[in-house]
C-alpha cells in the first residue's frame, strides 16, 4: 500500500516538474523571440523600464536618491559617477564601459541592479534594450507627454474606402501594421442603440428606431447622431463623467455629513453641455469666473466647481489643518483632471518618477490659497449651513431672468458656495511633509517647469492659471479632456491611465491620433460637440462588437480598436434605461436631488445623530422616476444601488470608473423596487393594448434590449409566460404587483399582469440590456 503511495506521489512530482519546466521552456522561449525594434525609442522603450525599475532610486527625489545617481536626467546620467569618478553610468555608444548596464546584466547578485532585496528584475528582453539602446547613442528625449503635440499628415492605408473621418486613418494604419482587418459595421438596431446610450444614457425610442430603420439615405446616421446631440438628455449624459471628476454631493462629508445645496452647479455644467460652451469657455468659468472682468452671475456660480470637496462641520476640528487639506484637495483636482498628471505625489516630497519638484507643487498650491474661507465655519444645524462661505444667493427674480437654467421648484432661500479670493493674499509655503503647521520656504504662484514655465505676463492668480492650461504651448490640457472623451465613448483612453500621463502612466496605444485629435480640437475653438461627432461617426466606433477569434487571440483587450467595445453602461444609466423603456422616465431637467428607494436603516446605522441627513426620509411621487444623476449622493452613505454598479462616492476626483462585476449586480437588477416596479408598470401599459401576447413580448423586448427578437428569443419568451400564468397562485400574483407606489391600473387582471411582469423583469435581467455592444 505505502509503495503504491509513494509511486502516486512520485509520478505528482514528476508531472509538476515537467509543467514547471514546460512553463519555463515556453516563457524564455517567447522572451527570446521578441524582437528588438530598428531603432529604440528613449519615450516608449527605455523610459518605461527606467521608471518601473530605477526612478525610485535613481530619478527626481533628491531625498530618496541613492549613490548621487540621477538617470531620468541626461547631464546627469552622463556624469561621472559620485562613488567612481573613472566611471559613468552611460557611456555613448558603449554599453560595456556603462555602468548602468554592466550593473543590470551581472550575474553577480551583489553587484546587480535592481538590488535583489527591491524585488524587482529585467527581463533579458528589457536589458537587451537598454543594450541597444547604448549603441545607438543613449539619446534621451523629453517626456512624450510634455512635448507640444503636433498634428501629422493623415497615414495611408491600403484599404482606402473603410475610413469615414481622419481617425480612421490612424486606427486603420495600426491595424494594418499588426495584419488586423477591422470589423464589419454593426447593425443598425445595435448601433442605434450605442450611440443612443452614448450620446443621452437613454435607450433609443420606438419612433427613433424606425425612423433610422426606414431611412435608406447613407446620411441616416448622421442625422440620428445631430437629433440625439440636439436632444437636452445629452448634457445631462455627458456632465456625470464631470460630476465624477469634480467630485459634486449633496453632503459636505466627514462624519456628521450635513447637506449641501450645491445642485445649481450641476444645473449650470448640463445647460453649459447643452448650448456647448466651448471647453477653454467651460473650464476658464470654472476656475476663475470670479476674477473676469465684469463677471456675471453665471460665470460665478460656474465657480462652484471648486467648492465640491468635503467640507467638516466638526466641533473641535483644528481649521488650519482643514483649510489646508480644502487647498490640497484642489490643487489634486487641477493635476489630476485637467492636466492628467500625479501633483499630490509631490506635497510632501519631490516627486519620486516625475520632474516635479515640492517646491513645484505648492507653486501651483498658491493659486488657490487666498479663497475666503475658514477651516471650519460653523457646526452641523440648518439651511445658513448648506453652504459655505464664499457663498452665493440666488434670488428667484434671478432663476426667472439671468439664470432660468437653475430648476428652483420652491420659493427657499438658495445658496451655493463659489469662489472669491481675500483681499490681501495669502502666503504660501512649502509644508515639511504637508503637514500644515510646518511651513518652511516661501512661494509665489508657479506651474512645473516640465510642462510649461507660467508666463510672467499671466496674473499670479486663478485666472492667471486658466490662461496657462489654454496656452497654445500647453502640451496637457488638450490631450487630457481628449483622452477623457474619448474613454466614454470607447470604454478607456487611447492612453489607458486617464489621471496620469507622466513617467508611471501608460504609453498612448496611437500616439499619432492622441496629438492630432488634440490639435484639432484646439484649432476648432474647443468645440466638445464636434469633438463628440467626430469619434461617433468615424467608422471605428460604427464597427460590430462581435469578437472573431483571431482578433480575441492577438488582441484581447481590443488595443487596436478591430471591434467596437463591449462593456455594461453606468450605473446611472442602468436605472436611466429601466425608468425610460417602462415609460415611468422624470425628464425634468435638473433641481435638487431626490431619494428614491434604499433599504431601511443605511443612514441611521452609520450616523452622528444630527442635521438633515440624519435619518433617510424617501421623497414619492414623481421624484421616485428622477434620471440615475439626480439621486442624493451622501458622501459617507452613497446609495447602495448606484455603488454596486461602481458609481463614485465622489470623494476625491475621479477620472475612470471601475468596471467590476460581481453576483450582487444580478442581485439588485432582480429585486430592486425600482427594476420590479418599472416591470410592472411596462407590462401594465401592454396588457391595456389588447395586442396579441407575442406582439407584447416583442414590444417590450424591442423596448427594453433596443432590438427585434429572433422567432427561437420570442418562443422562449411567450412560453415563459404561459407557464408562469399557469403556475402563479392568486395570492403570490397580488403580492408581486404590490411592488412600488406607482397606481395599480384598474381593470387588470392580476394573474396576466404577474405573468407578464415576470417577462419584462426578465428581460431587464439580460446582460444585452445593460451592455453597450
Amino acid at each position: 500500500m505505502f509503495r503504491r503511495l509513494y509511486f502516486w506521489i512520485g509520478c505528482l512530482f514528476v508531472a509538476i516538474t515537467a509543467g514547471t519546466l514546460s512553463c519555463y521552456t515556453t516563457t524564455t522561449g517567447r522572451a527570446a523571440e521578441e524582437k528588438l525594434p530598428d531603432e529604440v525609442s528613449y519615450n516608449f522603450d527605455i523610459r518605461p523600464i527606467l521608471s518601473d525599475k530605477c526612478f525610485a532610486c535613481h530619478g527626481p527625489d533628491e531625498n530618496k536618491r541613492e549613490a548621487g545617481l540621477r538617470l531620468d536626467v541626461a547631464e546627469e546620467a552622463f556624469k561621472a559617477l559620485q562613488e567612481n569618478p573613472m566611471a559613468h553610468a552611460l557611456v555613448a555608444g558603449k554599453p560595456q564601459l556603462s555602468e548602468v548596464f554592466r550593473r543590470i546584466s551581472t550575474p553577480d547578485t551583489a553587484l546587480r541592479m535592481p538590488p535583489v532585496a527591491s524585488n524587482l528584475k529585467l527581463t533579458s528582453h528589457e536589458i537587451d534594450l537598454i543594450e541597444k539602446w547604448i549603441k545607438q547613442g543613449a539619446k534621451y528625449e523629453k517626456h512624450w507627454a510634455f512635448e507640444v503635440p503636433k498634428k501629422s499628415a493623415l497615414p495611408k492605408v491600403e484599404k482606402a474606402d473603410w475610413p469615414k473621418n481622419e481617425i480612421d486613418y490612424f486606427v486603420l494604419h495600426k491595424q494594418e501594421q499588426k495584419g488586423f482587418e477591422p470589423s464589419p459595421e454593426a447593425d443598425k438596431e445595435r448601433l442605434l442603440k450605442r450611440v443612443a446610450l452614448d450620446l443621452t444614457g437613454l435607450p433609443p425610442s420606438l419612433e427613433l428606431m424606425e425612423q433610422f430603420r426606414s431611412d435608406p439615405s447613407p446620411q441616416a446616421y448622421e442625422k440620428v447622431v445631430d437629433q440625439l446631440l440636439k436632444n437636452p438628455a445629452y448634457g445631462e449624459k455627458m456632465a456625470l463623467y464631470w460630476l465624477d471628476l469634480a467630485r459634486y454631493a449633496d453632503s459636505h462629508g466627514y462624519q456628521d455629513d450635513g447637506y449641501r445645496t450645491q445642485w445649481p452647479w450641476r444645473d449650470w455644467v448640463i445647460h453649459a453641455l447643452n448650448k456647448n460652451l466651448p471647453y477653454n469657455q467651460f473650464v476658464t468659468w470654472q476656475l476663475a469666473g470670479d476674477l473676469l472682468p465684469n463677471a456675471t452671475r453665471e460665470q460665478r456660480l460656474a465657480t462652484g466647481f471648486n467648492r465640491n470637496h468635503k467640507i467638516t462641520e466638526e466641533g473641535g476640528v483644528i481649521p488650519e489643518e482643514y483649510r489646508v487639506s480644502y487647498v490640497t484637495d484642489r490643487t489634486d483636482l487641477l493635476g489630476k483632471g485637467l492636466m492628467g498628471v500625479t501633483m499630490e505625489c509631490a506635497r510632501c516630497h519631490d516627486h519620486k518618477y516625475d520632474p516635479f519638484s515640492q517646491k513645484e507643487y505648492y507653486q501651483l498650491y498658491a493659486f488657490f490659497n487666498s479663497v475666503n474661507e475658514k477651516g471650519i465655519e460653523s457646526v452641523i444645524g440648518g439651511p445658513e449651513t448648506y453652504a459655505k462661505n464664499p457663498l452665493m444667493e440666488i434670488s428667484n427674480e434671478e432663476v426667472q431672468g439671468i439664470l432660468k437654467f437653475i430648476n428652483k421648484p420652491d420659493t427657499n432661500r438658495l445658496i451655493v458656495s463659489v469662489m472669491g479670493d481675500l483681499d490681501t493674499l495669502r502666503k504660501t509655503y512649502v509644508l515639511h511633509r504637508g503637514e500644515y503647521d510646518a511651513p518652511t520656504d516661501e512661494v509665489q504662484p508657479g506651474t512645473p517647469k516640465a510642462i510649461l514655465p507660467f508666463n510672467p505676463k499671466y496674473p499670479k492668480n486663478r485666472l492667471g492659471l486658466a490662461q496657462w492650461l489654454f496656452d497654445a504651448r500647453n502640451p496637457l490640457t488638450a490631450r487630457v479632456v481628449v483622452n477623457q472623451v474619448w474613454q466614454e465613448f470607447f470604454g478607456k483612453g487611447l492612453v489607458k491611465t486617464t489621471g496620469d500621463f507622466g513617467m508611471q502612466g501608460e504609453l498612448p496605444s496611437h500616439p499619432e491620433l492622441l496629438d492630432w485629435l488634440a490639435v484639432d480640437f484646439r484649432e476648432h475653438g474647443w468645440d466638445m460637440k464636434r469633438l463628440v461627432k467626430q469619434l461617433v461617426t468615424s467608422a471605428t466606433y460604427r464597427q460590430s462588437a462581435v469578437m472573431r477569434p483571431e482578433h480575441l487571440a492577438a488582441d484581447p483587450d481590443n488595443v487596436y480598436l478591430a471591434r467596437a467595445p463591449r462593456y455594461r453602461i453606468h450605473a446611472e444609466f442602468i436605472r436611466d434605461l429601466v425608468l425610460s423603456s417602462s415609460g415611468l422616465l422624470n425628464r425634468s431637467i435638473g433641481g435638487p436631488s431626490v431619494k428614491p428607494y434604499q433599504p431601511a436603516g443605511l443612514w441611521e446605522g452609520a450616523t452622528s445623530g444630527r442635521g438633515l441627513l440624519s435619518t433617510y426620509v424617501q421623497d414619492h411621487g414623481s421624484a421616485l422616476y428622477r434620471r440615475g444623476m439626480y439621486t442624493l449622493i451622501k458622501r459617507t452613505v452613497p446609495p447602495p444601488g448606484l455603488g454596486i454598479f461602481d458609481a463614485s462616492n465622489r470623494d476625491l476626483c475621479e477620472v475612470k470608473r471601475l468596471k467590476t462585476n460581481t453576483p450582487l449586480q444580478a442581485l439588485v437588477m432582480m429585486n430592486d423596487p425600482t427594476v420590479l416596479e418599472a416591470s410592472r408598470v411596462l407590462a401594465t401599459r401592454l396588457l391595456q393594448e389588447g395586442t396579441p401576447t407575442r406582439d407584447k413580448i416583442t414590444k417590450a423586448f424591442r423596448l427594453i434590449v433596443c432590438r427585434t427578437p429572433s422567432e427561437q428569443e420570442l418562443t422562449l419568451l411567450t412560453n415563459y409566460y404561459e407557464k408562469e400564468l399557469k403556475k402563479l397562485e392568486a395570492s403570490t400574483a397580488e403580492k408581486l404587483v404590490s411592488v412600488g407606489e406607482y397606481p395599480l391600473a384598474p381593470k387588470v387582471e392580476t394573474r396576466s399582469l404577474a405573468a407578464l411582469m415576470r417577462v419584462v423583469n426578465t428581460l431587464y435581467n439580460l446582460e444585452e440590456t445593460i451592455t453597450k455592444s
